[in-house]
């Protein structure tokens, strides 16, 4: 008979000190760029003028061109000229059709991109149709009214005129650097037409319809008299 004998291995424990906990690193805090005390806001209006005629007539101008324009009148936050008149402005031809026959008309979308201002670009949004003989313009989107269908009779090219005026939007807001010292309250922004343009006479309009509306809205009501018997 075979015996198995197991030797008594003495077991050492060694006593181990627990690890020493690290103290926690510290968030390394990041200063945060001040933001602006003032901003022109996003959407606001850009009168802008054509500084060259675009057609579509003939091959001058195709899908994807570029062309030029100025701003019309300053743009401003309160006291103060934000974009000053005659910044270049940038838009693009993103369609264009030639005139045909059967009295098929020129027509073409554009799109205004964007501004030059301190060697950089601000977005601006606008998108306008051009149809015809240069008296049809109108946003994307709106209604533009066809002439009578002319069997045979060649249509008319779409025309965009230098010096047209078109209003373009302000993508994102854009920060504003005062001078030093200057401390204002952020009065509405402004920005004029040309004097005696569509434009002008349009906003006039709406101006007296909108003061007409309130004063007839103020006005008070009309006394009315109860006749009775006896009376």
């Amino acid at each position: 008979m075979h015996k198995t004998l197991f030797a008594a291995i003495p077991v050492a424990f060694l006593s181990v000190p627990a690890l020493a906990q690290e103290a926690p690193l510290p968030v390394q805090a990041v200063r945060v760029a001040e933001q602006p005390a003032f901003v022109l806001p996003a959407g606001t209006e850009i009168p802008l003028k054509m500084s060259e005629t675009v057609t579509t007539k003939g091959k001058g101008w195709e899908e994807g061109d570029q062309f030029g324009l100025n701003v019309a009148a300053p743009v401003m936050l309160g006291e103060y000229v934000v974009i000053p008149q005659g910044t270049k402005a940038v838009g693009r031809i993103t369609w264009l059709t030639s005139r045909g026959a059967f009295g098929k008309s020129g027509k073409m979308d554009i799109e205004l991109e964007y501004l030059e201002m301190g060697g950089r670009r601000i977005n601006i949004d606008g998108t306008y149709r051009q149809e015809g003989d240069g008296a049809t313009l109108a946003t994307v989107g709106g209604v533009i009214l066809a002439g009578v269908f002319a069997g045979f009779i060649t249509g008319k090219s779409g025309v965009i005129p230098k010096d047209r005026e078109l209003t373009a939007t302000l993508e994102s807001d854009l920060p504003v650097a005062l001078p030093a010292g200057a401390s204002i309250t952020p009065k509405p922004v402004t920005a004029g037409y040309m004097p005696g343009s569509p434009e002008a006479a349009a906003a006039e309009e709406a101006r007296v319809q909108e003061a007409a509306a309130e004063a007839e809205a103020n006005r008070p009501p009309a006394e009315v008299k109860i006749k009775t018997r006896g009376n």
